[in-house]
């Protein structure tokens, strides 16, 4: 009896008829359990010639992985065994030194470089077999394009799967490039350096315009003062004037005396020098505000000078709240004198951003309250402004200092003002922070040197 497997071959027929022969006279239970085990036999044959093709079919795509990575670097990359023999390199080495891979696998790596670089190159197998590490070293490759032909390179030693040293792999980027990427870098960080400086400028007019209110008040007392003071200035010089031409006429002592009451030219003289001073005081309060106004706005750097920073709290504080129209009460903290050395435009900025910030988070509540505070510690001055809002979430206080980060309506805000803030503070080898306060809403602590000019 002859049996024929499914994807059997001829010597699988002439053994099937041989057993059988063999077998004959020992029993049908033995013949059948041959047939099982040659079946089970076939099945696993059948199943170790699936699995390999499946091996070999990821070998393939892996192989094939390897090889769009190799040429896709723009890098340059050489295999070799312990012997310095080239086993493996990549495009774009291919490229720069203009032969194949098929002409250079079993050559020296040293024939890739130029004279004065084999030595170095040759040294790094030595250096890998004693087990030290080799630091990246400029070599020159064998290649007519001299722009590419220096490469900075890193080596590291290639292990079989015991650990064994089997070769070194070199990868190598030419200098050429590496310049021009430093020059790119240098370019865009120049354009972010002015991309920056153009967002603080205007993040600054964006403040003075909110300002524009609250700063016009403050110009219009000391106008107004002086203005009053110089048309009783000017009636007084009316009055003073008529009494000496009188004098001039001989009039008679009676007669003088009795003008001298009725243009109340002792009051005059009481008045005038009080009347001068308030004047003077007035002017020199709208110069100060123009001069802040002007520093505020200025883009130029500013110079560390000596100042009051009470003083600073104070017109910062005034020139905000006058400006809303739910005006917060403001309660102050403050020593008479906060004296120190430092850019106070802008630390004039920043204390308008905080304050800014408060009365912006209390608009429209009728019983805001922000708490503005100070006082000098060791070598530093602590300026805290705080609110009684509803203070910071936790999803928002890592990002309450990022640029452009808002919780305001799209159009009322830049989200600018606290990550400029933040930026200012540390320009002054300050700090700025904020925590959410136990009775609610936030605090921010400011805190600059007493002397800027103390700071690198």
């Amino acid at each position: 009896m002859t049996i024929r497997l499914p994807g059997s071959h001829d010597a699988h027929d002439l053994i099937v008829p041989q057993l059988s022969g063999a077998m004959e006279g020992t029993g049908d239970n033995v013949w059948i359990e041959v047939i099982q085990k040659m079946d089970e036999v076939y099945t696993d044959l059948v199943d170790s010639q699936t699995a390999l093709e499946e091996q070999n079919a990821r070998l393939e795509e892996a192989q094939d992985f390897i090889g769009s990575v190799l040429g896709a670097m723009t890098d340059v990359l050489v295999a070799c065994d312990t012997d310095g023999q080239i086993q493996q390199v990549n495009p774009a080495l291919e490229a720069i030194v203009g032969k194949r891979e098929r002409t250079l696998i079993g050559r020296p790596i040293a024939e890739l470089f130029q004279e004065k670089s084999q030595a170095v190159v040759t040294g790094f197998l030595q250096t890998l077999r004693s087990g030290e590490s080799i630091e990246q070293r400029d070599v020159s490759l064998a290649a007519s394009d001299s722009q590419n032909a220096l490469i900075s390179t890193i080596c590291t030693a290639r292990r079989d799967h015991r650990g064994r040293l089997v070769g070194m792999v070199l990868v190598g980027r030419p200098v050429g490039e590496l310049k021009r990427a430093y020059r790119d870098l240098d370019a865009a960080q120049a354009k972010l350096t002015r991309t920056q400086q153009q967002l603080f400028v205007s993040e600054k007019m964006a403040a003075l315009g909110r300002l524009v209110a609250g700063v016009a008040h403050e110009l219009n007392n000391p106008i107004s003062f002086v203005f009053g003071n110089m048309y009783a200035l000017k009636r007084y010089g009316s009055a003073i004037t008529r009494y000496l031409t009188a004098s001039d006429e001989n009039k008679s002592p009676e007669e003088m005396k009795e003008l001298r009451k009725d243009l109340k030219i002792d009051q005059v003289l009481r008045d005038i020098g009080p009347l001068v001073d308030g004047t003077l005081e007035g002017a020199e309060r709208v110069r100060d505000i123009v001069q802040e106004l002007r520093r505020f706005s200025s883009n130029q750097q500013e110079q560390p000078e000596e100042f009051n920073a009470v003083r600073l709290i104070h017109t910062a504080a005034d020139w905000v709240i006058k400006a809303q129209r739910v005006k917060p009460e403001v309660l102050l903290d403050l020593p008479d004198r906060l004296e120190m050395t430092g850019r106070k435009g802008q630390l004039h900025q920043i204390l308008v951003n905080l304050v800014q910030n408060a009365a912006d988070v209390l608009d429209g509540r009728p019983d805001g309250q922000i708490l503005l505070s100070g006082a000098r510690q060791g070598e530093d001055i602590v300026i805290k402004v705080a609110d009684n809002g509803t203070g910071i979430s936790d999803a928002h206080r890592d990002k309450i200092f990022e640029p452009f980060f808002t919780t305001k309506p799209i159009g009322t805000g830049t989200g600018l003002g606290l990550y400029i803030s933040y930026n200012m503070a540390a320009k002054q080898g300050g700090s700025l922070s904020v925590e959410n306060r136990p009775s609610g809403g936030a605090e921010f602590t400011l805190r600059i040197p007493a002397d800027v000019r103390t700071e690198s």
